[in-house]
């Protein structure tokens, strides 16, 4: 499908649900640690001040629409079409103050279903169900989301992953929803490109970590920048680095959307490059 048949069907099934606009940026984030949504450290204060950057530049996104690695359903692809999506504290043996956040953003029902009627399972051909009940959002949209957008006056919807698909199927629904950028949708994809919680030294510093961690986090950013997605997709095929970096690889599909979401030749711009706990690479990427 040429991009101007794209468009026209998107406008078709978005009208009077979202506006067309100039083309919103799309982002992948690096969320590592719940806390980093609680600590002032150099991550969190990084993403407040992206958000500011992003509110500053006209036009304001009509909708947030995030990537989690922590949304895996199987079979197929999901999208939360509930008015008001709850906080999920997906995580343990956290302070209470972490499970006290809340993060009140509404949800967009009526844009889930009109976006689920552009998206198609690579396989299938089958719509994205739209999940009105069981799911919210996750620590790993709201826990970057509450410091870029604290005022939550964005509606947010979350996009799962059907985890056992082939990774080229999972940047193909990327490919799908590039076209909602033109529609006021902010994509955030949220992972990481380096997740080894085994591996994790807690007093570890910001640059601290392992030359697997080292290798693999660069040769994911030498991709990045030629915009070879073909690598990207192929990083299975890297051996122990990408044992080691991704044990499972939950944390770099998220990634792939966003890459997927990206139009030719868009700059890209790279930001809290380092590692969390050695383990974890925080490298977050902005396109557009």
């Amino acid at each position: 499908m040429n991009a101007s048949i794209e468009s026209s069907s998107a406008a078709t099934a978005l009208a009077g649900v979202l506006e067309p606009s100039p083309r919103m940026p799309v982002l992948f984030v690096g969320h590592g640690s719940p806390m980093n949504a609680i600590e002032h450290n150099a991550w969190h204060l990084t993403w407040r001040d992206l958000g500011q950057e992003l509110l500053a530049r006209p036009p304001r996104p009509q909708l947030i629409l995030c990537v989690s690695a922590h949304w895996l359903t199987p079979g197929g692809w999901r999208l939360t079409g509930m008015a008001q999506p709850r906080t999920i504290h997906d995580f343990g043996g956290f302070p209470r103050e972490l499970f006290e956040q809340q993060y009140p953003a509404l949800g967009a029902p009526d844009a889930a279903k009109a976006i689920a009627r552009l998206l198609r399972d690579p396989q299938t051909g089958a719509a994205p169900a739209v999940d009105d009940s069981e799911w919210g959002l996750d620590h790993g949209a709201w826990s970057v989301l509450g410091p870029m957008f604290p005022a939550a006056d964005i509606p947010v919807m979350q996009l799962s992953m059907p985890y056992e698909r082939p990774v080229s199927e999972h940047f193909d629904v990327g490919r799908q929803l590039a076209m909602l950028r033109d529609f006021g949708v902010l994509i955030v994809a949220s992972g990481n490109i380096v997740h080894n919680l085994r591996a994790l030294r807690i007093e570890a510093g910001v640059n601290a970590t392992y030359t697997w961690a080292n290798a693999f986090d660069s040769r994911v950013a030498q991709a990045l920048q030629q915009a070879d997605w073909q690598a990207l997709m192929a990083f299975q095929q890297w051996g122990e680095i990408a044992q080691m970096a991704q044990p499972t690889h939950d944390h770099y599909l998220p990634l792939l959307y966003a890459a997927g979401a990206v139009h030719e030749g868009e700059p890209l711009r790279f930001f809290n490059t380092g590692f969390q706990m050695a383990g974890i690479s925080m490298r977050s990427t902005v396109w557009g």
